[in-house]
């Protein structure tokens, strides 16, 4: 990440772009806080439940933050867990960090 008065590095400012797209949508905000919140794997038959949306929809969400890695999949037979990624969430910056230039963690975790 480039200090000083410069902009962020590409590469940097590609990873943080992806994060925001990712959480750019008020069910997948509601995904990312109800895993948070219940700090244990969830099907997406209960998530559906929590959200209040269809199955198909939930699904595509959960396939969008799994592939930024705020979320972790683990597949059990036919099925599968969600939970939040706590070593991604915990290096998400604030749209304020960033844009005001404070030190963030740069994006080096498994996301």
């Amino acid at each position: 990440m480039n200090e000083g008065t410069g902009p962020l590095d590409r590469t940097t400012a590609m990873k943080y772009a992806s994060w925001f797209k990712a959480l750019a949508d008020a069910t997948r905000i509601q995904i990312v806080t109800l895993l948070a919140r219940r700090q244990a794997p969830m099907s997406v038959k209960e998530i559906v439940e929590a959200v209040d949306v269809g199955q198909s929809t939930v699904s595509a969400h959960l396939k969008v933050l799994a592939e930024v890695g705020f979320v972790l999949v683990e597949r059990r037979g036919t099925s599968s867990l969600y939970e939040i990624n706590k070593a991604c969430i915990g290096a998400f910056p604030t749209a304020a960090d960033v844009v005001m230039g404070n030190p963030v963690s740069p994006p080096g975790c498994a996301c």
